[in-house]
């Protein structure tokens, strides 16, 4: 059933009013009539229902709630916090991190970026990942849309350890603490909180390393191979699934 995401605005009593590019989608795309049901998400609070289409305008649809849908609730949220990579890999790393279930990404600003987003362009590339985050919500039956937020560098990951039940910071010169060692002290609690924390193609800085270490962060291996920063997300996103069981 095709899905739409619309602010809490949009909603009133038993209606809900569809407006923006889904028009053009549901008009001229999908071709859908009056009296035909889509499902439609609140985007702001997961609240999700099924819709009957009631009137179709030019600018709008309008919609009558038929039947609220079972909310997607997670107790185990899970930040990434990414080194900004070159090229497409950051769009990669958002659509399949949405599709495994995370609940925010955080491009990082660090030392070792080859990649650097000018201020001035900053809004226009974060705007794009959040549609990239929208998409891939919508196509793996989220019912909420994972926010990118602005970039930040480690000096501010520092500061927000404090926010987290457990800093992981997948580091290729630790060769002990492993990334299940954590998890496993987690598991029994009733909601966690996570933040990931992952270095650019040239890897993260010894001195960032440390810093984060002196605040609380733990710093794990991910196994003897050496993974491309576009595959750390999405190989530790996976083991959470599994060990945290979401």
């Amino acid at each position: 059933m095709p899905r739409f995401f619309v602010k809490t605005e949009q909603i009133e009593e038993n209606k809900i009013q569809i407006i923006g590019e889904d028009v053009k989608h549901i008009k001229n795309v999908l071709r859908k009539q009056i009296g035909d049901i889509i499902e439609i998400c609140n985007s702001e609070n997961g609240k999700a229902y099924n819709c009957e289409i009631i009137n179709i305008e030019e600018k709008y649809v309008d919609t009558k709630i038929l039947k609220e849908l079972k909310e997607e609730k997670n107790n185990i949220l899970v930040d990434i916090y990414q080194g900004i990579p070159k090229s497409d890999k950051m769009e990669l790393i958002i659509q399949k991190s949405v599709e495994l279930g995370v609940n925010a990404i955080i491009p990082v600003a660090m030392k070792r970026c080859v990649a650097k987003i000018e201020p001035k362009d900053e809004n226009k590339k974060i705007e794009r990942w959040q549609k990239i985050s929208e998409s891939a919500a919508k196509q793996s039956g989220r019912t909420i849309i994972p926010e990118v937020r602005k970039i930040v560098t480690i000096q501010d990951i520092a500061k927000l350890t404090e926010q987290y039940d457990s800093v992981i910071v997948a580091y290729e010169n630790e060769k002990q603490n492993t990334i299940k060692k954590e998890l496993l002290k987690l598991k029994n609690k009733e909601q966690v909180k996570i933040a990931v924390v992952i270095g650019p193609e040239g890897g993260l800085e010894d001195n960032d390393v440390k810093l984060l270490k002196e605040v609380g962060a733990n710093i794990v291996t991910l196994g003897n191979r050496i993974l491309r920063t576009e595959t750390v997300a999405l190989n530790i996103l996976s083991v959470i699934m599994y060990e945290l069981q979401i």
